[in-house]
């Protein structure tokens, strides 16, 4: 089946016995234990497993080509609980423009654990590979990366790994599924925010962790996301479901309308520089054109002028909405160096903008008299 087919009919007949078009939410804590005595494949407690939880990850595991996954209450959960299955004294490679929320995390949480960490410029294998250290236990990318758009050789960098026998996990939130495959280009783990895109009208919060491989290492997530109990609700996994069933005509629109906003921006006078991957100019555009179908609904730009200017340009919004996340059918927009605090790499004269499935001349009136 192509990828449109499988969103929508993919794990319907997960705890569905009525046969119901559409599943029901099941919102029971516990199971009713068979009379010979309880299977360990038998659902029982819902922390443990829930139908609509069951379904939700079965369906994100096909998509992304995976063979299992695990679905959190937030993208922030999925990530730790990567970090959790490490052992004490290993080693990271992350990039040094990560997502501000799992640097926080890394840095606040993990390395008081033992976690040791190196946040890196990772556009280059070879940068990577000078600092792999004997404890290197996973290099995390993210590509495009957040906020700066860098782009990572996701084959390069999971054949070096291999070859070391060191994980490799890949943030797929922005450009998912639709646009992008990582466990196709050698990654062992991806990891969504399904907060975003997944759920794509910012009314879900989720995250997901989806394996190449039903292995060792995914047990240890597995044994975290049952025992430390950071799971989505039935409701929000039945939510998940139903949005993902347009993922692919969803992302098709964040990629027309961001290409053309693209286009619009790289002309004006008050724009000094504009980060997107599906840009010739850009420097990983050639990486990107070979690991992306589409270059996805993210865009950043720097103003021509000083932090203050950039925050007034997106005060003066009238459409695109000032927030921080992403990936909602509507247009929002932030300076983002506010947003992400200590250690950020951002320029202070960036703005980060999530285009949305307005028309999108209308995104661009907005972005015309907001620049003025």
């Amino acid at each position: 089946m192509r990828f449109e087919t499988k969103a929508i009919h993919a794990g319907l007949e997960i705890g569905n016995p009525s046969k119901s078009i559409i599943p029901p939410i099941s919102p029971s804590t516990i199971f009713e234990i068979d009379a010979a005595g309880r299977n360990e494949e038998d659902l029982h407690y819902t922390r443990l497993g829930n139908p609509n939880r069951l379904q939700f990850e079965y369906l994100i595991a096909t998509l992304e080509g995976g063979a299992a996954a695990a679905a959190f209450s937030s993208g922030i959960a999925a990530a730790a609980a990567v970090l959790q299955s490490l052992d004490p004294g290993d080693h990271i490679i992350i990039p040094e423009d990560v997502y501000a929320g799992n640097r926080k995390m890394v840095t606040g949480i993990m390395n008081r654990w033992g976690l040791k960490s190196d946040f890196i410029n990772m556009t280059d294998p070879a940068t990577i590979e000078a600092h792999i250290v004997p404890k290197t236990r996973l290099i995390w990318m993210e590509t495009p990366s957040n906020p700066l758009m860098r782009i990572t050789d996701i084959a390069a960098v999971s054949e070096m790994a291999r070859s070391r026998r060191i994980l490799t996990l890949v943030d797929n939130t922005w450009p998912t599924p639709v646009n992008q495959l990582p466990l196709e280009f050698g990654a062992d783990l991806v990891l969504h925010s399904t907060s975003k895109y997944f759920g794509g009208h910012s009314d879900i919060l989720g995250g997901a962790i989806v394996a190449k491989n039903e292995d060792e290492f995914f047990e240890r997530i597995r044994l975290i996301q049952r025992m430390g109990g950071a799971v989505p609700s039935p409701a929000d996994c039945w939510m998940l479901s139903r949005s993902t069933r347009t993922l692919a005509y969803r992302m098709r629109g964040h990629n027309e309308h961001a290409e053309k906003v693209v286009a619009w921006l790289n002309g004006h006078k008050k724009v000094a520089d504009v980060y997107f991957p599906g840009l010739k100019s850009h420097p990983g555009h050639d990486i990107a054109r070979k690991q992306m179908k589409g270059y996805g609904g993210m865009v950043s730009f720097i103003v021509d002028g000083n932090q203050a200017e950039s925050i007034r340009i997106v005060g003066r919004s009238k459409l695109i909405k000032r927030a921080t996340s992403l990936g909602g059918v509507e247009s929002t927009w932030e300076h983002r160096q506010s947003s992400e605090g200590e250690g950020s790499v951002t320029p202070k004269n960036l703005i980060r903008l999530s285009v949305g499935l307005e028309h999108p001349d209308d995104i661009i009136d907005d972005l015309e008299q907001a620049l003025a």
